[in-house]
């Protein structure tokens, strides 16, 4: 016999494996937001008090929209004496001084978010290549101020600038023109506006630009700089990108707020003689609800304020994510 004939035969491989079957997980998902809770339940108690703000004075007062389509008499049923269907709607979209408020509306939000939203951008950016630790600090601390004063202060320092005696006056008389009555020239006051909410919000804007500058990796500029990249190219296509989500999302906010532009501070401005300009939706509404007791037909106006605003953040929201990819939800 030989050897090969005594060779014993090869061993059969050996069986796969069996595979382990996972372990149901429907029970564990079911338990896995009552054991964070249980186990982070101080975290989550910080939020019961901000949910019950929204919720009793955001979410409630939203049944009182009813009186837009009944009609509400003061000393009545909070909801209403009976059912008109749309009529005041049909009265708003018939009232030529309505479409006024309307047009003055779009035009002071579409003036202050060209204003206010671009400027926070360039004043972040330009903080960020000061290197005077001193002078940067100043200047944030400069821009700053506006925003923790009141409205009703802000007003009344625009009025005192603006008013016949004031400072804006005393140049005017300095190159030999006659003083102006600013706040009572309707051509001035989408000006006076817009400057006053400049100077406020422009300076609190750039902190969260700032943030997200801390964000970018510095690799990234020195790969730039590797590549020839100048200043104002590494921030075309490097700081601009890195901080994207940001300026998507706080335009979609901005946008949200278009409708609702300046209410407080528009009331403490404006007069009968600049409401071609200055009446917008929410003083023409003010007016309608508390001053001529229509308070159905404010109600009306307000959720066709609250309804275009609703389509506006959708809308920017959606563009927003197909066309950029970042979105708030």
């Amino acid at each position: 016999m030989t050897s090969e004939t005594l060779r014993p035969p090869p061993a059969p491989p050996p069986a796969p494996a069996a595979a382990v079957a996972p372990a149901p997980r429907s029970r564990r998902h079911r338990r896995t937001w009552r054991q964070a809770l249980r186990r982070d339940w101080q975290l989550y108690s910080l939020a019961v008090l901000p949910l019950l703000f929204f919720l009793i004075f955001r979410y409630l007062p939203m049944i009182g929209n009813v009186i837009a389509f009944r009609r509400f008499k003061p000393g009545g049923s909070i909801f209403g004496e009976y059912w008109v269907g749309l009529r005041y709607f049909r009265m708003f979209f018939t009232d030529p001084t309505f479409w006024e408020v309307f047009t003055n509306t779009l035009v002071l939000g579409a003036l202050t978010l060209l204003f206010c939203f671009p400027l926070p951008i360039v004043l972040a950016l330009l903080l960020n290549e000061v290197r005077a630790r001193r002078f940067k600090r100043f200047v944030q601390s400069v821009s700053y101020l506006p925003h923790f004063l009141s409205i009703v202060i802000v007003a009344a320092m625009v009025m005192q600038l603006t008013s016949v005696d004031g400072t804006a006056n005393q140049l005017v008389r300095l190159v030999g023109g006659d003083p102006v009555a600013f706040l009572q020239q309707p051509e001035w006051f989408r000006t006076i506006y817009v400057s006053s909410e400049v100077w406020q919000t422009v300076g609190w804007g750039t902190i969260l630009y700032l943030a997200a500058l801390t964000t970018i990796d510095e690799d990234l500029y020195e790969a730039a700089r590797i590549d020839g990249a100048n200043r104002l190219r590494q921030t075309w296509h490097v700081t601009l990108p890195g901080i994207r989500p940001t300026m998507v999302t706080l335009l979609i906010l901005n946008i949200g707020s278009f409708m609702a532009v300046g209410f407080e501070k528009i009331l403490l401005l404006y007069n009968p003689l600049t409401y071609p300009t200055a009446d917008v939706i929410s003083t023409y509404l003010f007016r309608m609800g508390f001053q001529s007791s229509n308070f159905s037909y404010a109600a009306a106006i307000g959720l066709f304020e609250a309804v275009i605003g609703l389509i506006l953040v959708l809308s920017a929201n959606l563009i927003s994510r197909r066309t950029v990819g970042t979105s708030l939800w």
